[in-house]
């Protein structure tokens, strides 16, 4: 079965399987229209372990762009949609200021804490703990704050929506509304769970950042760590999404899923039947590239 991963736009859903991805967008009219596209395929060396998680981020977050930009269009906000290149540089303007939320606030709160209290200083675990409490609850204050957009919920319900029929897809269901409607909005494999696992593994990496280094030493070589901390986090996330079953590892991800409850909504049958939409598209694309792909293995082998 292929492994099919999505993410949630204005008024619709972007579905991924293999080297193609649709998003599919309900317009004022009611009607669904469709984007697919062709994802250039990854050299060997780009697919290895940490390596590949660090490439798929980079990756998704450029797919991301081009779905969002296009979603905003064709549900009607054109007159909001931005051009590429402001989009980019929100883009940039985002990381710049997720950087001082999510490593420099928590490592600053962290050092000034550790001067009241000379426990957290001299322990570099101790430490770390304190930063990584600090960033989670960053996080979560975040999270709960954009959950007062409305536009933001309706956001929330299409990635409801892209979890059910995906859920329905790997349960071998007929691909229906009705169907994908009795499924779970979580899934392991969310880019929420991502995200609190990169705090949860940072912690224990940052950890090996000697304690007495100066504070602008620190903060530079958390930067530098978040690739291989993103790399380790996107195979956690691909082990647990396949061995749900195993009391330790479910276990470790049931923080993720729980996050999931803030960021996913429960759809309507017509927010489903988008998604289905789209998944059913990047399908049958992706079914046509490899029985092509098939052919002309059989001919060169």
């Amino acid at each position: 079965m292929a492994d099919v991963g999505g993410q949630a736009v204005i008024e619709g859903v972007m579905m991924r399987s293999g080297n193609v991805y649709t998003v599919a967008v309900r317009t004022p009219e009611q009607d669904i229209v469709l984007k697919k596209e062709n994802i250039r395929a990854l050299p060997k060396l780009l697919k290895k372990p940490v390596i590949r998680g660090v490439v798929a981020l980079v990756q998704s977050l450029s797919i991301g762009i081009g779905a969002l930009l296009y979603s905003a269009e064709a549900s009607g906000h054109e007159e909001e949609t931005p051009s590429t290149l402001s989009l980019y540089f929100t883009v940039i303007t985002a990381f710049a200021i997720g950087i001082g939320l999510f490593l420099l606030l928590p490592l600053y709160s962290t050092k000034w804490l550790g001067i009241l209290f000379s426990s957290i200083q001299d322990s570099s675990l101790v430490f770390n703990l304190v930063d990584g409490g600090i960033r989670v609850a960053v996080f979560l204050v975040y999270i709960v704050a954009i959950t007062f957009s409305d536009d933001i919920k309706r956001v929330f319900q299409y990635h409801g929506a892209e979890h059910k029929v995906v859920h329905a897809f790997e349960a071998g269901e007929e691909l229906t509304p009705e169907n994908a409607d009795k499924y779970s909005t979580l899934h392991p494999r969310c880019g929420t769970s991502f995200l609190l696992i990169v705090m949860m593994i940072s912690i224990l990496v940052f950890s090996i950042i000697p304690k007495d280094w100066p504070f602008l030493e620190k903060f530079l070589s958390r930067i530098v760590l978040m690739p291989f901390i993103a790399g380790l986090s996107y195979e956690f996330i691909k082990l647990s999404s396949k061995k749900m079953k195993h009391p330790v590892i479910r276990m470790m991800a049931l923080p993720g899923l729980w996050l999931q409850k803030l960021t996913t909504g429960s759809p309507s049958l017509d927010q489903i039947e988008v998604a289905i939409k789209a998944l059913k598209e990047v399908l049958s694309v992706d079914t046509e590239g490899a029985q092509a792909k098939e052919s002309r293995s059989g001919v060169i082998g």
